[in-house]
């Protein structure tokens, strides 16, 4: 039977939830019924603001999500990127004036799951509870991260940190094969993602590709070396609290990295 597009988001949360947190087989069946409202929203368009007040948390069907700040002038600061499977505000469940905007970066789909449905399958369902609470967590130990790799790394490192973890995340919705998978950004978008000029961004990514760690073309990064990659990253997937184990992925030069 085939799957929709709702189901498989639905399918990728619960694995989200699932490589995290001990999940029943009566609490997979509530999350995979979970019902929403789809919406398509085109690429560069503002889908959550600023101090909106949410009665939906939103999980990414397609596309790449980015949730920023701003500031006075309009400058933005990318501090985070969601894939499919996300469920980029869960948050708001505790949190529902919106306390950072949401961006679409590419055409996306997103399913629109209200919180009253959310609040009501935490109740029923202690693991659920505690699944999404951990999901949380992470989603915070991700902008830690972040923080340092803008703070910290020069801009070759800054950008291999980048590669390394969107690598991992797309590995665990199986979108990473032969080191290669989607990243439809643009060099001024990661300039807004890592506190770089687009002139620091592309001289870096130029520098990556002739040390032979990395292919970037529109719309896909492919890694290398991924030992050399982390390397230069210092990058420790732990916080990811993901498996990952780059031999399976058609990684050159893998290593595995804990």
């Amino acid at each position: 039977m085939e799957i929709g597009p709702r189901q498989a988001a639905l399918r990728l949360f619960l694995l989200r939830l699932e490589v995290r947190s001990q999940i029943s087989a009566s609490e997979r069946e509530a999350v995979l019924s979970l019902s929403g409202q789809p919406q398509k929203v085109v690429a560069h368009h503002d889908f959550v603001r600023l101090g909106d007040e949410l009665e939906d948390a939103c999980l990414v069907v397609d596309g790449l999500v980015a949730r920023f700040a701003q500031l006075e002038d309009g400058s933005r600061q990318i501090v985070s990127l969601h894939v499919p499977g996300d469920m980029v505000d869960l948050y708001s469940l505790m949190l529902p004036r919106a306390p950072s905007p949401l961006q679409a970066l590419t055409n996306v789909t997103i399913i629109k799951v209200p919180h009253r449905i959310l609040r009501e399958l935490a109740f029923e369902h202690r693991g659920l509870s505690s699944a999404f609470w951990r999901d949380c967590v992470v989603d915070g130990a991700i902008v830690a991260q972040w923080l340092v790799n803008v703070g910290r790394r020069n801009a070759r490192g800054r950008i291999a940190h980048l590669l390394c973890e969107m690598a991992v995340r797309y590995a665990q919705i199986g979108a990473l094969a032969n080191g290669s998978f989607p990243l439809a950004i643009t060099q001024d978008q990661l300039g807004e993602a890592l506190g770089l000029t687009s002139v620091h961004v592309n001289r870096s990514i130029k520098t990556l590709r002739e040390e032979g760690l990395i292919q970037m073309i529109r719309g896909s990064a492919t890694i290398l070396d991924w030992a050399g990659l982390t390397s230069v990253a210092e990058f420790d997937p732990g916080y990811l609290h993901l498996p990952f184990a780059p031999e399976r992925h058609g990684m050159a030069n893998v290593r595995q990295v804990r």
